[in-house]
């Protein structure tokens, strides 16, 4: 209990069968029976019993991770909250498969209305689901929804889901393959600007199913990628994609727990609502009367 996250030393035991977890198990069930002569002890300083299921050192790593990736999402949020705006935060370890896509969903759709959004691909693995977020990225809000019964707008807004706020993307020198062609495609669109180190430089494909006989793989670069602006690779291979802001996070402060990167971003953001305010647009007012000709509406009578 209250352990998770902390290495602690266990004492495994075997317990009898007459055990004091039996002994409190039926007592429990005579109280709730109506027994009144039934009583529970409680004996000072014997240890709680625990419950300890090994773990593989990838389960392990995968619990720490995930423990980050939450202690950061409120983090997040609690600076945007200190700074005066609301945001979004998403971490998307790779580009690949259902457990990516199921990453982007969680994050982004509970808070596609927010006034900002971070998308944090540091350490992103890559994979295939760019065009696929990007997409979801580039909804525009065309047309919005008034009730009759009052003056305000509802919050809601066709395309559905369409993000209205200020985006910025998180890498690092750690975000490689498909994370950085993500961040390629959001400079490249103006989606967003993008907060961190300069990614890992793999601008090239490949499908890794050149598998040999003994189970191995020798992977090859083996689709190439361009556009008229940037050439081969859209600038990505052997070069990485630089961000706009560019914030390193110091080892020793990192351990800590101190995230400089996501501060800065936090930073970024509150200057650039300042700057450009994420506002509902005003009501046309009362819409005129059409049964009325419109070259005598407003006259008043003589």
């Amino acid at each position: 209990r209250n352990k998770i996250g902390e290495t602690i030393r266990l004492d495994v035991r075997r317990y009898k069968s007459n055990s004091r977890i039996r002994d409190l198990r039926k007592m429990k069930q005579r109280l709730l029976n109506g027994d009144a002569e039934a009583t529970i002890a409680v004996d000072v300083g014997l240890p709680e019993p625990l419950i300890v299921v090994p773990m593989s050192p990838d389960d392990s790593e995968d619990l720490f991770y995930a423990a980050w990736e939450y202690k950061t999402t409120l983090l997040a949020k609690s600076l945007a909250s200190e700074a005066g705006f609301t945001t979004g935060y998403v971490h998307i370890r790779d580009m690949s498969g259902a457990e990516a896509e199921d990453a982007f969903v969680r994050g982004f759709f509970p808070d596609y209305d927010k006034q900002a959004l971070i998308i944090d691909v540091r350490n992103n693995r890559g994979g295939n689901i760019d065009s696929w977020i990007l997409d979801v990225l580039q909804r525009k809000a065309w047309m919005y929804w008034q009730g009759r019964s009052d003056n305000e707008t509802t919050g809601l807004w066709n395309g559905r889901f369409a993000f209205r706020g200020h985006l910025i993307v998180l890498i690092n020198e750690h975000t490689s393959s498909d994370g950085e062609g993500f961040a390629r495609g959001v400079s490249e669109l103006g989606l967003g600007k993008l907060v961190g180190k300069r990614t890992w430089g793999g601008g090239i494909w490949l499908s890794s199913d050149n598998r040999l006989v003994d189970g191995g793989i020798a992977t090859a670069p083996e689709f190439a990628t361009f556009n008229d602006k940037l050439g081969w690779s859209v600038g990505i291979e052997n070069v990485g994609v630089k961000p706009d802001i560019e914030v390193d996070n110091n080892p020793r402060s990192a351990f800590d727990g101190e995230d400089t990167q996501l501060k800065h971003a936090i930073s970024v953001l509150k200057d650039w609502l300042e700057e450009e305010p994420v506002t509902f647009p005003r009501s046309p007012g009362p819409k005129r009367n059409m049964n009325i000709p419109k070259d005598v509406d407003g006259c008043s009578a003589t």
